[in-house]
């Protein structure tokens, strides 16, 4: 029996190639391995735990599908839907609660980071982000979860929450694990924190022309002389050589290293490497968008697929507590 892989980005905007190298990467590896049966939503019901437009949810809803399809992943091999078309997600976060302390939650320092960014919006929603995961990726018993290195903190709580679940109610969730891809972490633009799309300046998009990555790389800080110790503004050019530009990357680093490298000339050959390969993703997109039909139609039979599936884990979960 293939093993289950569950993942989700968040609504909150177009696709970034943090996005694409932390989690987008790993979901296309699983997807084409027969081994795996593969379940990406979109998380919508996610974006809600911080501040956030109605107007543009319901729009980025539909756009990161689109986002999805155009990157390469396949709804005939994997089950492409929107996390609030299937209720039970809610449901059994709710459920799931009962096992987990205040305290836990609030000591996780991704909450924190979040207070920090929101202070005025800590809501109980942003407490409870990694029940909700947990829930998300309980729900279809996926053993790997495809995300970036800064949600290793959820994943470990909803390996908590299976590990009580089995111990408590005699159940058998799978203990998940995260599947960990090249670009497991992407740093800012701003060369302070990771690249989001929460912080302006800190991303490159998916859509974004060559002038477009040109100029967002252009600001990317760098010390006014070469050699010495980096600073985080060069040590986001040179992870994204890394990613970007796999065999050419270490003459940039030799460069830096003898005094003689030439920050516009790595701005550019980067800006161009990164273009080459966004570039067929856009092509693809301005397909897809032309028939909405289609994507809607895409979103809608995935929606029917998690939710038979969803459905019964839930049941198991009502039943063990004692609700059915």
């Amino acid at each position: 029996m293939a093993q289950r892989v569950l993942s989700g980005i968040r609504a909150t905007g177009r696709l970034h190639v943090g996005n694409y190298l932390g989690a987008v990467k790993g979901m296309l590896t699983l997807q084409d391995d027969p081994a795996y049966e593969t379940f990406y939503m979109v998380a919508d019901v996610h974006a809600l735990t911080t501040p956030y437009k109605v107007e543009e949810l319901a729009i980025n809803r539909r756009e990161v599908v689109i986002d999805y399809l155009s990157v390469g992943l396949d709804p005939n091999k994997s089950t492409l839907f929107l996390q609030a078309d299937v209720s039970e997600h809610a449901e059994l976060a709710f459920y799931l609660s009962s096992l987990v302390t205040i305290a836990r939650m609030q000591h996780l320092p991704t909450f924190k980071d979040k207070v920090k960014q929101h202070p005025d919006a800590a809501t109980m929603a942003l407490l409870n982000y990694p029940i909700l995961m947990a829930s998300d990726i309980l729900l279809y018993q996926a053993t790997y979860v495809p995300v970036g290195i800064d949600q290793e903190p959820h994943i470990e709580v909803a390996r908590e929450i299976a590990r009580s679940l089995n111990t408590r109610y005699g159940l058998s969730f799978p203990e998940p694990k995260r599947f960990v891809t090249p670009g497991q972490y992407v740093p800012s633009l701003t060369g302070e924190g990771k690249m989001g799309k929460s912080v302006e300046g800190s991303y490159i998009l998916l859509s974004d022309d060559l002038e477009t990555i040109k100029k967002r790389i252009a600001k990317v800080p760098t010390s006014s002389t070469v050699g010495g110790e980096m600073t985080g503004g060069l040590k986001t050019l040179f992870t994204l050589a890394q990613l970007f530009m796999p065999d050419s990357w270490k003459s940039y680093e030799a460069a830096y290293s003898d005094g003689t490298l030439k920050y516009a000339d790595l701005k550019h050959d980067l800006s161009v490497a990164i273009y080459k390969e966004l570039e067929p993703i856009q092509k693809r997109r301005e397909a897809i968008a032309q028939d909405l039909r289609a994507v809607d139609a895409v979103i809608e039979e995935g929606a029917l697929k998690a939710k038979r599936i969803a459905s019964q884990t839930v049941q198991s979960v009502r039943a063990a507590f004692g609700l059915s």
